[in-house]
């Protein structure tokens, strides 16, 4: 099973038009299809180059998810399980919709779809093959990597447990 970095990277470590760092493999979690876990979408290192940057207010520009370098042609990968919801063109780009539990929706654009809708997928199951023209990407290619649940926009990251950290109450 793919094993996916932990606790290297908080969304917040670049600003807009600044590149974020490789992430470099050190801890290492399995990301088991059965446990609800969640993995990379792409193969090998990766290396976010445009962090989540959501607008204040949700008709504003902002950037909804997370672009991830990659070279043209390379596997695109489910994050997690679940259903494909969509896979095909959006204004003009494709893109593939994952369904996963919780109300959760990962999107990965620009992809041709190697998948239909209301297949199952898990955790590694291969979406289709990433396509270059990715708007704003400084690599030959980009994976624009989203997550939604309803219509909230949240970080990606956070599938693996490298969004912001919150610190919450502990109990007396």
């Amino acid at each position: 099973m793919p094993a996916v970095p932990v606790g290297v990277l908080a969304s917040a470590d670049a600003g807009p038009g600044r590149s974020m760092p490789a992430v470099p493999v050190g801890v290492l979690a399995s990301a088991d299809p059965g446990s609800g876990r969640f993995r990379w979408p792409v193969d090998g290192p990766p290396h976010p180059v445009r962090p989540f940057d959501p607008p204040p207010r949700p008709w504003l520009a902002g950037h909804r998810g997370v672009d991830l370098a990659a070279l043209p042609g390379a596997v695109i990968r489910s994050a997690g399980a679940g259903t494909v919801l969509f896979a095909g063109v959006v204004a003009g780009r494709p893109v593939v919709t994952v369904g996963h539990a919780g109300g959760l929706r990962t999107t990965h654009e620009p992809v041709q779809p190697a998948v239909r809708p209301g297949q199952p997928v898990t955790a590694g199951t291969p979406l289709g093959e990433l396509l270059p023209g990715h708007p704003g990407c400084p690599a030959d290619a980009c994976l624009h990597w989203g997550l939604r649940r309803g219509d909230e926009y949240l970080d990606p990251l956070a599938l693996l447990g490298l969004g912001p950290v919150r610190l919450l109450p502990v109990d007396g």
